[in-house]
């Protein structure tokens, strides 16, 4: 093992000299945090950086400066919460940018507030921390309405200790005369000023961006339609170990953790690779009652994490195992459902419970909640590391299930003969009659049966089909959707 080591870091260092040296000063010789770090992390850093394809930028200053707002703005669209309300961004953020088919990476931080020992505060700054050592380029925001602030001071000073390209860019200037009053900012000590007005768009975002970019070769933009990886949306009740169980997984401290609920507001995004297939975890906002979420950032970070939910391919529901099913973690069985992803009850904690056995418990769930007999079932616990693998191979096998198709005749086949086992009671006179049925398209699985007359279909024989062609086909962990139509509909 330490061989190797060696050798892995002696191959770094030949491939990009320079670059190595650089970066494992910058850790050895500033902030506090990197001197503790494990040494196997400093390795990571050093080929994350090295490795990374596109020109990393961060974006830093202290609380409501607007960096989310700017970042919106470069993005295009809202990926980061923006609110009056300072430190509204907690974790570190990773957004795929582009200018002029130029990609890069912008990094969302929290607002940093030198010498406060709150914990949050403390988590904050060492998540941007993280994200300037990962950079290649940092935008320090300042605010041209508040004026110059004390704060300012310590990034900058901070800012200068290592010896990276850092852009000053004053935000907020909205009109000439907040123009002039941005003259105070170059007492910060910085060779040059940008002045913007994030919010709008006026002023130099464009020339801002044509900087950033001036070294980054263009390349065409192209989705990449063979994508076969599998974005997984980590969702739940606050509190119920989602962030432990993102950290445990990519064995850093990605997402902020605490006993207090609600400490991941932005979703999260992440890539790891187990057995050669690529997996994107999405870490969300807990999800509380309508009734007690408060209007503002959570209500934006809930909308944020139920949009992740309809944007994935499965549904992590981690569950409090010490609690059991509660009615909130089956609405948000509902939302998944509907979306149309796959689902994953993750029983999360489960080192806690005593004396029950695993199918004893998934058999109470199924009483308790029938409408998600179809969900995949996993008992884990985020800190002990029990049982983690299983989210990825449970993962594979939802995915596999909704990318499947049947045949037309084995689907007719089998509702034929479900039809002929249990024919529907007639309705005044009249008999429901199937004609023909195919699968419309997969992700989810979906069909369409042809009747005589969908007055003549009730609900319990709409189950009873759902039911035939799951105990025919599976499609355990994924919702299917089965449609019902006469002659002359479109």
């Amino acid at each position: 093992m330490v061989l190797f080591a060696i050798a892995f870091i002696g191959c770094i260092i030949l491939t990009s000299f320079k670059h190595t040296l650089h970066l494992y000063y910058t850790m050895n010789n500033k902030p506090a945090q990197y001197k503790k770090l494990p040494w196997v992390f400093k390795i990571f850093l050093l080929y994350y950086n090295f490795s990374m394809k596109e020109k990393v930028i961060a974006v830093i200053g202290r609380p409501n400066v607007g960096k989310s707002t700017l970042v919106n703005r470069i993005a295009g669209k809202r990926l980061s919460i923006v609110d009056d309300m300072p430190n509204i961004t907690r974790d570190r953020i990773y957004i795929n940018a582009s200018w002029q088919d130029k990609n890069f990476i912008l990094i969302d931080t929290g607002g940093i507030v030198e010498g406060n020992e709150d914990e949050f505060v403390k988590n904050i700054n060492a998540q941007v921390d993280l994200a300037i050592e990962e950079a290649d380029l940092i935008l320090f925001i300042v605010d041209a309405k508040t004026g110059l602030n004390p704060y300012d001071y310590d990034i900058a000073n901070k800012l200068r200790q290592i010896k990276k390209e850092v852009l000053l860019v004053v935000n907020k200037v909205d009109s000439k005369a907040q123009k002039d009053l941005a003259n105070e900012f170059w007492a910060l000590g910085f060779s040059d000023m940008h002045l913007l007005s994030a919010l709008h768009g006026d002023g130099g975002v464009g020339d801002l961006l044509d900087i950033i970019t001036k070294d980054i070769k263009n390349e065409e933009i192209e989705e990449n339609k063979n994508d076969t990886s599998i974005k997984i949306a980590i969702v739940g009740k606050p509190n119920a170990g989602k962030s432990s169980i993102l950290n445990n997984l990519l064995k850093k401290q990605r997402a902020i953790v605490s006993d207090v609920s609600g400490t991941t507001r932005d979703s999260i995004d992440e890539e790891i690779i187990f057995e050669d297939k690529i997996f994107r975890l999405v870490d969300t906002a807990g999800i509380r009652k309508k009734s007690k979420v408060d209007y503002g950032v959570e209500m934006f970070a809930v909308d944020r994490a139920i949009r992740a939910i309809r944007e994935c391919d499965v549904a992590l529901l981690v569950i409090d195992s010490t609690q059991g099913l509660s009615d909130q973690d089956k609405k948000i069985a509902s939302i998944c459902e509907e979306a149309g992803c796959g689902l994953i009850l993750a029983f999360n904690k489960w080192d806690l419970i005593k004396n029950v056995q695993t199918h004893k418990f998934e058999e109470e769930i199924e009483k308790d909640a029938p409408f998600l007999n179809y969900a995949k079932k996993i008992f884990i616990s985020a800190k002990t590391g029990q049982r983690l693998d299983n989210i990825f191979k449970a993962a594979i096998e939802v995915q596999n299930e909704r990318e499947k198709r049947i045949s037309t005749g084995l689907l007719n086949k089998v509702i034929n003969e479900a039809y002929n086992l249990n024919p529907p009671s007639s309705i005044k006179g009249k008999t429901l009659r199937i004609y023909y049925s195919t699968q419309a398209k997969n992700n989810p699985p979906t069909f369409v049966i042809f009747i005589n007359n969908k007055d003549l279909i009730q609900d319990h024989y709409k189950r009873y089909l759902s039911k035939k062609l799951r105990e025919n086909f599976g499609f355990k962990g994924t919702p299917i959707v089965v449609s019902y139509r006469q002659k002359g509909d479109k």
